[in-house]
C-alpha cells in the first residue's frame, strides 16, 4: 500500500492515448485534471470514484476511477511499482454501454 504523501508519476499507456483522442476534445483538460489530482496521491487506496476491479481485468488494469460530469468517464489503471501509475485505457460510460477508443467494450 501507498506510504505517506507521495507523489506518484502518472504514465500514460499508448492504447489510452488513442482511446482519449476518440473522446470530445473539450472534455481532454478535465480528464487529464481528474487523473492528476486523483491518482498522483495514493492510488490504492479506495473512494467513492476509485474502486479496484475484479481480475481478470482489461487491459491488465486493477483499479477503475470514475470522473467527469455524472461520472461519465471510466480510466482503467494499475500501479507499477511504488512510485508509478499507468493509466492503460480511458473510456465513457453510456448507461450500460462502455466505449472504450470509440468502440462497445464488454466485460
Amino acid at each position: 500500500m501507498t506510504k505517506g504523501s507521495a507523489v506518484f508519476e502518472i504514465i500514460y499507456d499508448p492504447d489510452a492515448v488513442r482511446h482519449l483522442r476518440a473522446i470530445d476534445r473539450k472534455l481532454h483538460a478535465a480528464i487529464r485534471d481528474a487523473i492528476d489530482q486523483q491518482l498522483s496521491h495514493q492510488p490504492d487506496q479506495p473512494t467513492k470514484n476509485r474502486k479496484p476491479l475484479r481480475q481478470p481485468a482489461p487491459w491488465g488494469a486493477a483499479w477503475e476511477l470514475r470522473c467527469g460530469h455524472n461520472n461519465q468517464f471510466r480510466v482503467l489503471y494499475r500501479i507499477e511499482d511504488d512510485q508509478r501509475v499507468r493509466v492503460l485505457a480511458i473510456g465513457l460510460k453510456d448507461r450500460n454501454r462502455l466505449l472504450i477508443g470509440g468502440q462497445e467494450w464488454e466485460p
